[in-house]
């Protein structure tokens, strides 16, 4: 039976895998006690009893952790920023040409950032292909529900008493040095990374990435680009949706709760938008970790996910 231990188990991210490994009937997993869970010798101890570690800490943490594992058999999927855009680290974006082997045979995975994963999915693609430049100037748009920030952004939203500001859908990242841009630029291939504008929104889960091209940039038919990603994503947890919502908008909650992503075109010959819809705690963290699990064990990728 395969050994699981969660490092940093009590975070958003954590108690998520947790969670959806729970009921797993293939999976043992290691614990340690509230007083030890901090304990470098225990968590030591833990990872290396392991055959997969999930890191859901800090960054600073999670390079502490790899260091403890160093020696042992574990396989560590990092949910953190510190290896994303690592050599030694295979990025843990299964969907992508030719990742789902390397992710298989890897020891070391970092798991994509939330916003990151809706941005490389509508543009590694098209930089692969040839259709759009690797010097394009780009632009990102996202929102995301306030479990994205973590337990202390979650108490501030469901406070009773909370600030009226956190009514109304707040525009963070002002400074253009968001976490997630160096491993946006890198992954997908691009000499700069895009103007990003994250929104956190009251809500409590999704995610939907706009990335607005205008058609002159694309090496392809506005008509054509819905049969360029339907034929992209043919197998795993991403497909191409050829609409939004009934009401002919788009809620970035439509997926919230499940652990797959949907991608679509809008906009017309001249100006488009791609969009890119999931759960920030599912195909933006926690889901994104256990698929990667999945396929390091050899098994069905979206074994206990909400597909």
């Amino acid at each position: 039976m395969t050994k699981v231990f969660i490092d940093g188990s009590a975070g958003t991210t954590g108690l998520r895998i947790a969670d959806r490994l729970a009921g797993r009937k293939d999976l043992e997993i290691i614990t340690l006690s509230e007083a030890l869970r901090k304990d470098p010798a225990a968590r030591k101890d833990a990872i290396w009893n392991a055959d997969i570690v999930f890191l859901c800490l800090p960054d600073d943490a999670a390079i502490e952790a790899v260091s403890l594992a160093q020696g042992s058999k574990a396989r560590i999927i990092d949910t953190s920023t510190a290896h994303r855009t690592d050599p030694a680290w295979v990025y843990g974006f299964p969907e992508l040409t030719g990742q789902m082997q390397k992710i298989a045979g890897a020891q070391y995975v970092a798991n994509p950032g939330c916003h990151a994963s809706g941005f490389v999915a509508l543009v590694a693609p098209l930089v692969e292909a040839g259709i759009l430049s690797a010097d394009a100037a780009l632009s990102c748009f996202s929102l995301t529900g306030y479990s994205g920030g973590g337990k202390k952004m979650i108490a501030q939203y469901e406070d009773p008493d909370r600030d009226p500001l956190l009514d109304a859908p707040r525009h963070y990242a002002l400074g253009q040095s968001h976490k997630h841009l160096p491993e946006m630029a890198k992954v997908c291939g691009l000499s700069q990374a895009p103007i990003f504008c994250p929104i956190v929104a009251d809500f409590y889960s999704g995610m939907e990435v706009t990335v607005p091209v205008f058609a002159k940039d694309l090496n392809i038919a506005f008509a054509e680009l819905p049969d360029f990603y339907r034929n992209y994503y043919k197998t795993g947890l991403v497909s191409y949706a050829p609409s939004v919502d009934a009401d002919g908008l788009a809620s970035a909650a439509a997926l919230s709760g499940k652990d797959t992503m949907q991608i679509t075109v809008q906009g017309n010959d001249q100006r488009i938008l791609l969009v890119s819809r999931f759960d920030n705690l599912g195909k933006g963290a926690s889901g994104a970790a256990i698929e990667n699990m999945n396929i390091m064990l050899g098994l069905d990728p979206a074994v206990g996910l909400e597909v």
